[in-house]
């Protein structure tokens, strides 16, 4: 790609800024661990969330979302349910809320506060860790090979000849800019300068979707689309034939298995569902919640992702996608069997960006890079440092101690992090089943963590580990994670509960404690029994009903919002009025049935 001497200054000035900016706001991350790890609870809800939409704007899931929405159309907008996308909705409504109450550190301390000092809390904090560092290792393993591959495309120097030598010398020095400032400034850093990559992304989503309508009519785009494309609604089958067009396409959604869409979207909700109501990873996302200021910061925060995130992204997508519909069909046909998608992004900023602005996208996509990088790097010191150093080896050194044993920790991550990534072409589909393989047995444990009082440590631990010797095997077959999920969950469901039942309850002084701070709804009755002992004016969580429906509507909400961009861009008018209208009223419902409901804790709590 050909950028001209403004682009290459405007990409230069990007990445002064960004770690000038990283490294001035460390200061206020140094004074202890608390700083460092969750900025010291004092970063406001809007900086917390458009942080945490830029750590979730990625470019390689940007792209596999324009590769949806050419195959599939507006039915695309479902698709990224297998994430599963709307679990911001969830921890909006009330996950956030009730993980924000407990206070701590990361999602391993938070363990020990649901299940106590006892074997099985000892047994599951220790997997938790082990969790969240492989997640770590396989984001950053991953994350380092996008950077050099991207860089390497559409930055004009070539560091080397050979091709993979030059995608690994990009990735290093990108590694290396992105690891300055995370390693001093820890979250405050992360959160400040991925504020600004957010505000130079969004800049460029919008840019690429204003060109798109200025370049693509309505009836341009349905010449070159099958019938049905522009629809959202669906049947049992998706109905989508691109005999003529681009029959490499047919291929593909045989290839991708969700011809039957119907049963696809089962499958989707059942297990979006499940792992949404499960609570947040151990990641990025979840130490984001926990360094709000307060509990309803939180879930204001969750809220915001959802409202900055999904119309500027979903106008880039639609606007790359509909450029290379019009434009780009033939050298795609020409491809025959061997269509290459990837290739639509570079082939619309080539042809299709003016100077100047192109330096600005391509600085835009190098920012999403690197606050995802940046975000899964910081949340690997806080799991070494706070759960296992401070725990098990010294309980009482100086915050100082921490601080620098963290920056440690991090440069660790980040090495190692790189080590791997140097051998993801022929690494990568290991490392992204075994993330997919944790998350699906992650899913049984943490759902029953909330909602029922009997399941203990050893149920949470067997689990896991059930889920980890069940998901490992799979990835060496052919299995699809979605299909193979209810099977997963079921086993690991199965050993929960039973081992809960064939161990005794926890200790009833945690759950008390647990339940007085939280207040989450389910079942939770004998543990109210002994509270309301105590204290006759008790008041429990009788939300659920609200909840849920905050959340039925919260995901219409939602996807209304995904869906009107791409009804703009494409310039289908009446349709994307009426998502503008659902917007509207959605929003109107959430106000006076969630946000004005909302308390950082609950009544005649002893907890605060």
């Amino acid at each position: 790609m050909s950028l001209t001497n403004i682009d290459i200054f405007i990409i230069g000035l990007y990445f002064l800024a960004v770690v000038g900016l990283g490294i001035y706001v460390s200061r206020a991350s140094q004074k202890d661990s608390k700083g460092y790890f969750l900025g010291g609870n004092s970063i406001s809800w809007p900086f917390l969330g458009l942080s945490n939409a830029s750590g979730m704007f990625d470019i390689s899931g940007t792209m596999w979302m324009v590769y949806l929405l050419f195959i599939y159309g507006l039915k695309s907008v479902f698709i990224p349910w297998l994430w599963p996308s709307f679990n911001q909705i969830f921890l909006m409504v009330f996950l956030s809320i009730w993980l924000r109450r407990s206070g701590v550190m990361t999602g391993a301390e938070w363990i020990t506060f649901r299940f106590g000092q006892g074997k099985g809390a000892t047994y599951s904090h220790l997997i938790v860790v082990l969790f969240a560092l492989l997640s770590v290792l396989g984001f950053l393993a991953y994350g380092f090979a996008g950077i050099g591959k991207f860089a390497a495309v559409f930055l004009p120097w070539e560091l080397h000849a050979d091709p993979r030598t030059n995608e690994i010398i990009y990735g290093l020095i990108l590694t290396f800019l992105t690891g300055l400032y995370v390693i001093k400034g820890g979250m405050v850093s992360v959160v400040f300068t991925e504020v600004l990559q957010f505000v130079i992304m969004t800049f460029a989503c919008i840019a690429i979707g204003i060109i798109a309508m200025q370049q693509v009519s309505p009836e341009m785009l349905a010449k070159v689309t099958p019938e049905g494309w522009d629809k959202l609604s669906f049947g049992w089958y998706v109905d989508l034939d691109w005999s003529g067009i681009l029959d490499e396409a047919n291929k593909q959604i045989q290839t991708d298995g969700w011809s039957l869409f119907s049963i696809f979207m089962m499958l989707v909700l059942f297990k979006g569902i499940l792992q949404s109501m499960a609570g947040p990873a151990p990641n990025f996302d979840m130490q984001r919640v926990l360094s709000s200021k307060s509990p309803t910061d939180a879930a204001k925060m969750s809220w915001f992702v959802s409202v900055v995130l999904l119309f500027p992204r979903y106008m880039m997508i639609t606007g790359l996608t509909v450029l290379a519909l019009v434009y780009f069909m033939p050298e795609l046909q020409a491809m025959g069997p061997d269509v290459d998608f990837e290739q639509i992004l570079p082939f619309a900023l080539a042809n299709f960006i003016p100077a100047g602005l192109l330096g600005l996208v391509v600085a835009g996509l190098l920012a999403t890079f690197m606050s995802t990088f940046a975000a899964t790097t910081n949340s690997a010191p806080a799991y070494v440092v706070n759960d296992i150093y401070r725990r098990y080896m010294k309980k009482d050194a100086d915050e100082k101690h921490y601080v620098h044993l963290s920056y440690a920790v991090s440069a660790f991550f980040i090495v190692a992090g790189t080590a791997i990534g140097l051998f993801v072409p022929s690494l990568n589909s290991i490392i992204m089943w075994l993330v997919s393989a944790l998350y699906g047995g992650y899913t049984a444990s943490n759902l029953l963590k909330w909602y029922w009082w009997r399941f203990t440590g050893m149920g949470y631990f067997a689990g896991m580990v059930a889920g980890l010797l069940v998901a490992v095997p799979m990835m060496f077959t052919d299995i699809s994670p979605l299909f193979g999920f209810p099977i997963l969950f079921g086993i690991c469901l199965t050993a929960c509960v039973a081992v809960s039942l064939l161990t005794p309850p926890d200790d009833m002084a945690t759950l008390k404690n647990f339940y007085l701070k939280t207040r989450p709804w389910g079942f939770w009755a004998p543990v109210i029994k002994a509270l309301q002992e105590e204290d006759e004016n008790l008041v429990i969580n009788k939300d659920m009903v609200r909840d849920l429906c905050n959340v039925f509507v919260g995901l219409i909400w939602h996807t209304s919002l995904a869906a009107a961009p791409i009804f703009m861009v494409i310039q289908q008018w009446q349709p994307f009025a009426l998502s503008m209208i659902v917007i509207v009223l959605t929003s109107i419902y959430l106000k006076f049935f969630w946000w004005d409901k909302m308390e950082d804790y609950p009544a005649c709590s002893k907890a605060h």
